[in-house]
């Protein structure tokens, strides 16, 4: 098989992985927040007072020890916000794969301002 068949499967299976993560972290994301909406409905509270919630990752793995259903749902919207994250982050391996360095300058801006974003609006 020549490199540029090698290339090509390769570049396949990582297309495939990406897609089988995209699926697997909404699908994820999905299943917990459902979770925390059945214990919400089915304690008829938040497990916080008035129109309060957790907004500090902190306070969100301690609302889950304590089963507090919104806290649960924050812990399902993280994983959403992970998700294409995590797509970034395979992209990079991918277009190093491919000897694409400039896409791989790119893609590592667009991962650090991702980052960036995440801790900017955490405070």
């Amino acid at each position: 098989m020549n490199e540029n068949n090698k290339t090509s499967a390769e570049m396949a299976k990582i297309e495939l992985m990406i897609g089988k993560i995209l699926r697997a972290g909404v699908f994820v994301s999905a299943t917990i927040m459902i979770i925390g909406l059945v214990l919400s409905l089915v304690t008829g509270s938040t497990g916080y007072p008035g129109n309060t919630f957790p907004t500090s990752f902190t306070a969100i793995i301690s609302g889950i020890g304590a089963l507090k259903p919104y806290a649960i749902m924050m812990l399902g919207l993280f994983f959403l916000i992970l998700t294409p994250i995590l797509r970034v982050v395979v992209s990079i391996y991918a277009f190093y794969k491919e000897k694409d360095y400039l896409y791989v300058k790119i893609t590592v801006i667009v991962l650090a301002i991702l980052i960036a974003g995440f801790f900017i609006g955490g405070h």
